[in-house]
């Protein structure tokens, strides 16, 4: 099995008539993605990769049944987007978008309190179920279908560690880049919820990185509720105070978001936290939870 997104997917591309947009869709295309509609505003009626382009999610819903947006739309639009989709009665929405202010995210947050979809990102590679379906940008080829969760902070690292399971013999079930911005639409503990309940999950990875409390967070949850293995990885350990590493949200203040203390955490909730990210696939595959 696997979580949130499956074969029965149907994706609607927002700002599939851009360059990003068109690029990504024939990748998801070419992965056995169902990406059943596009939206750009202004250009409905035409067609993208073969995949027709409305107007407004509301037209690709009524008329393709699409149930998740991928949105390629630039930063000032993007929260609009978002929340268009959120409208649309759209269950599973992933903001590629980088650069959201802040302030917009902040509105987006209050809006999906009162509306029931998903939010994955902004600034995140997106979701794959792999061998099903993948909405994003995740590079298709290294994944392979199995029992092993995936949830990291960092795109990048995303790849790394999947990676490395895949050379270890090791399929994941769902892999899921959550995003580094400082307001994000799921966190840690949200997937941790959805692979508790997923049978064919056995265990998860666990990607972090310095900055905030998310970290810290899951390792509480993981101890009180969670009884499958987790394997973990916190990025950044050498940044200096103040120093922002990569992600806005990669940021250490206030004697906060230390990896030190993400680290110890994690660690005393029962999670095995690798220090060479090198070594994460191995120690998956030796720890023989899978």
């Amino acid at each position: 099995m696997s979580i949130l997104v499956d074969e029965n997917t149907r994706v609607v591309v927002h700002g599939i008539t851009g360059r990003e947009g068109t690029f990504h869709t024939q990748q998801m295309l070419n992965y056995g993605t169902v990406v059943a509609a596009g939206m750009t505003p202004g250009k409905g009626g035409r067609k993208v990769e073969g995949v027709p382009v409305f107007n407004s999610v509301e037209q690709a819903v009524r008329e393709e049944g699409v149930n998740t947006s991928c949105i390629f739309v630039p930063p000032p639009f993007a929260a609009d987007a978002v929340m268009e989709a959120a409208s649309a009665g759209i269950g599973v929405i992933v903001c590629i978008t980088e650069g959201i202010p802040t302030l917009d995210m902040v509105k987006v947050k209050g809006f999906l309190n009162t509306h029931p979809s998903v939010l994955i990102g902004p600034n995140c590679p997106g979701i794959i179920s792999p061998a099903r379906t993948k909405v994003g940008i995740m590079p298709g080829p290294i994944h392979r279908p199995g029992s092993i969760g995936v949830i990291s902070r960092s795109g990048t690292l995303t790849y790394e560690v999947v990676d490395q399971l895949t050379r270890a013999g090791l399929g994941q079930s769902t892999c899921i880049g959550i995003g580094g911005d400082p307001i994000i639409g799921t966190t840690f503990i949200d997937h941790l919820k959805w692979f508790k309940e997923d049978p064919d999950t056995e265990a998860v990875v666990l990607i972090g990185e310095i900055g905030g409390s998310a970290e810290e967070e899951a390792a509480d949850y993981v101890r009180d509720h969670f009884p499958k293995p987790v394997f973990a990885f916190i990025a950044g350990r050498t940044a200096p105070p103040g120093k922002r590493m990569g992600h806005a949200g990669a940021i250490i203040t206030g004697g906060k978001g230390r990896a030190e203390d993400k680290i110890k955490a994690l660690e005393a909730a029962g999670i095995k936290v690798v220090e060479d990210l090198g070594q994460l696939g191995r120690t998956v595959l030796d720890a023989g939870s899978c």
